[in-house]
C-alpha cells in the first residue's frame, strides 16, 4: 500500500479521494482532535477473550499507546456506522459477528467521540488492514489499565470499565401496548402485532436513551423481547433484527412476560417490562424487572 506524506501531525492516509471528515478540529485552548464531523471507535468485547485493543504505531497521534480501532466520522455519518466501519476498515471487525449494547459519547461542544460498545457474537480475528497499527491484541478487561493508553481512551476506560456488566434486556407486553392507542387495532390483530414488531426491530438498531432504561451513559441497545398472545399470534414474521425475539404466548400472556423477566433476570439480564397493565407491572418487579408505561415505549417505538 502507498502512503502519501502527511502534514505535520496528522495521521498518514492511503492514496485515494479525500473524506472531508479527514481533518482537526482546533479547540480555543489549541488542542487538536481529528474529525471534522466527529470520530468513533469500538470496543469489541468477547466473553473469552477480552477486549479488542489496537496498538498505535509511532508516528500516529499520541503514537506507541494502545487505544481502540476507531476514526473521523464521514458527513451525515451515524456514530454507530462510523464506529462499525473504522473498526472494520483498521482491525477487520465483521459487522455482522457484533450486537451493539451501548454507546458512550464524549461531547466537547466542537468536537465529539463516541465510543461503541458490542459483544462479539460470531467469534473472528482481527486483522491489520491499515498502516496506523502495529499489532491489534484481545486483552482481558482487568489488564487494560496496565497498559500504556492513549489519553483520551485511558479517561473513557475508567467509566466504560463498571459498565460492561450491565446486559440490558427490554420486555413487551405487545397486547397492552398496541392496544394503548383506539387506531382500529382490534379490526386486525395480527397487523397490529406486525407494525409493533417491525417498530421494535427499528428500535434494537436506533437503541434507547439511557435515562428511559434508568441506566448510566447516553444509548443502549438492549436485548427485546416482544410476547405475542391470542390473534396477534398470527403476526407474519420476525422482521431481520438480531437483538429482537418473540415469545409467542400459548396461554396467559402476563405469564409468559413474566416467565420471560425471571429467563433474563436468570441469565444476568437487567430487565425492563414495557406495560401498563399494574397487576402485571407488580409481579415483574416482585422479578426484579423495571417497568416502562405502554405510552412511554410508544413514543420512542416512534409509530
Amino acid at each position: 500500500m502507498r502512503i502519501e506524506p502527511p502534514a505535520p501531525g496528522e495521521p498518514r492516509r492511503p492514496f485515494g479521494p479525500r473524506n472531508p471528515g479527514d481533518a482537526w478540529v482546533t479547540a480555543p485552548d489549541g488542542e487538536r482532535y481529528w474529525g471534522r464531523f466527529g470520530a468513533a471507535g469500538l470496543l469489541a468485547l468477547d466473553a473469552d477473550r477480552g477486549v479488542l485493543l489496537q496498538h498505535r504505531v509511532s508516528w500516529s497521534h499520541h503514537g506507541d499507546t494502545w487505544a481502540l480501532p476507531g476514526g473521523a466520522r464521514h458527513e451525515h455519518e451515524s456514530a454507530l456506522a462510523a464506529a462499525l466501519r473504522e473498526s472494520a476498515e483498521e482491525a477487520g471487525v465483521p459487522a455482522a459477528s457484533v450486537r451493539p449494547r451501548l454507546m458512550s459519547i464524549l461531547d466537547l461542544g466542537i468536537w465529539s467521540y463516541a465510543t461503541v460498545v458490542a459483544d462479539v457474537t460470531e467469534p473472528f480475528e482481527p486483522v491489520i488492514s491499515d498502516p496506523e497499527s502495529r499489532e491489534l491484541a484481545w486483552v482481558p478487561p482487568d489488564d487494560v489499565a496496565g497498559l500504556p493508553l492513549h489519553p483520551g481512551f485511558a479517561s473513557s476506560w475508567e467509566k466504560l470499565r463498571p459498565l460492561l456488566g450491565i446486559l440490558p434486556a427490554l420486555v413487551v407486553d405487545a397486547a397492552n401496548v398496541v392496544g394503548s392507542v383506539p387506531d382500529g387495532w382490534w379490526k386486525d390483530r395480527a397487523a397490529a402485532a406486525q407494525r409493533l414488531l417491525d417498530a421494535a426491530a427499528a428500535l434494537s438498531v436506533r437503541g434507547v436513551p439511557a435515562d428511559v432504561l434508568d441506566l448510566p451513559e447516553d444509548t443502549w441497545f438492549p436485548e427485546v423481547t416482544v410476547v405475542l398472545e391470542g390473534r396477534s399470534r398470527g403476526a407474519a414474521g420476525l422482521p431481520d433484527a438480531p437483538g429482537l425475539t418473540v415469545r409467542r404466548a400459548e396461554a396467559a400472556g402476563d405469564d409468559a412476560i413474566v416467565a420471560a423477566a425471571v429467563d433474563l433476570a436468570a441469565r444476568g439480564r437487567t430487565v425492563t417490562v414495557a406495560t401498563s397493565d399494574r397487576e402485571l407491572a407488580a409481579r415483574c418487579r416482585a422479578a426484579g424487572a423495571r417497568i416502562m408505561g405502554a405510552g412511554g415505549l410508544r413514543a420512542l417505538l416512534e409509530y
